[in-house]
């Protein structure tokens, strides 16, 4: 059988994998539950497995039947905090976690991808690392991962990583879609607190109303990004997290908010990090304010290597061909 015979012969069970991980998320590094799964949806395929030991990770190798390149396929496993309201008959049990990101749906694909290349071993020339990961949700489980040695796994350096993400939008169903160069913005954070002098809603200029100035440091924020970034390198700056105050006519001594800010290039980074800052303590001073301004690195840019992207597309073409 050809491999996209045996895949579509693999594809009710791959769904049903997908379902039970959608049924039974779990988040941050310490998946236990969606590992088992993961096991023993491997198991009885000549792989050669190694759990994690500081995290619920699963690294499995496969041989090739000749010498050539290690690859390593990567897939995320965890999911977030957040209710499923949709109503599916395979919607989320466990309250306020839901796979959200399609991390489900990678580690199902990443185990029809390792039942597909053991089927077809015979024609494999190299080695392939699969790499199933915990903690992709702002927990770095792959830098974890890489500690504990993924990428030696084989005995040899991976020479090239292929990973994919779902995409709810923006691409036709069934459609691939990969490019050189940055393809996934850097995530980094941002985190104001303004310090003020609580007093009585009804006497303002007896106080110092630290949400007002929050609130205009956030709008100042985005209006900073339209004016120091070049529209053709974007960045984005969104703010999910404002806190401030008890009662609605008490001024409180202080507010704080997040945010998220999103680079595509090393270049735009170096612009917004101290102009953010600089900014946020700049506005808080000019009304008598005390600004505490923090910018968290986070994830970096992910960049693909051109030649690895033409070497997967020629693939595809030959594979329609």
């Amino acid at each position: 059988m050809s491999v996209l015979d045996d895949a579509a012969t693999a594809r009710d069970d791959l769904i049903r994998l997908r379902r039970d991980l959608h049924v039974d998320p779990e988040i941050g590094l310490d998946l236990p539950r969606t590992r088992a799964r993961v096991l023993a949806a491997l198991d009885g395929l000549p792989l050669e497995i190694t759990p994690g030991t500081g995290l619920t990770s699963v690294t499995a190798v496969l041989r090739g039947v000749a010498p050539g390149p290690v690859v390593l396929l990567r897939g995320d496993m965890d999911a977030l905090p957040i209710q499923e309201r949709t109503g599916l008959d395979h919607a989320s049990r466990v309250p306020g976690v839901m796979h959200a990101c399609g991390h489900d749906l990678h580690t199902a694909a990443l185990v029809g991808a390792a039942r597909l290349l053991c089927a077809h071993r015979a024609r494999l020339r190299g080695d392939v690392v699969l790499m199933f990961q915990p903690g992709e949700e702002g927990c770095d489980g792959a830098a974890a991962m890489i500690a504990e040695g993924v990428l030696d796994a084989a005995g040899r350096r991976a020479e090239a990583a292929y990973a994919l993400h779902v995409f709810a939008s923006g691409v036709p169903h069934g459609v691939f879609s990969a490019r050189a160069g940055t393809t996934m913005a850097a995530s980094d954070g941002l985190r104001v607190t303004v310090h003020g002098a609580g007093g009585h809603g009804s006497r303002p200029h007896r106080a110092k109303d630290p949400v007002s100035v929050a609130c205009e440091i956030v709008t100042a924020l985005h209006v900073l990004i339209t004016r120091r970034v070049d529209i053709f390198d974007p960045a984005v700056l969104t703010v999910g997290t404002f806190q401030a105050g008890t009662r609605r006519n008490i001024i409180p001594d202080s507010a704080w908010f997040e945010a998220t800010v999103r680079t595509f290039s090393a270049q735009t980074k170096d612009i917004l990090k101290p102009a953010l800052l600089a900014a946020a303590t700049s506005i808080a001073g000019a009304h008598g304010l005390h600004a505490e301004a923090e910018y968290v690195e986070g994830y970096p840019m992910t960049v693909n290597d051109a030649a690895a992207v033409l070497a997967e597309l020629a693939l595809r073409r030959g594979s329609r061909g």
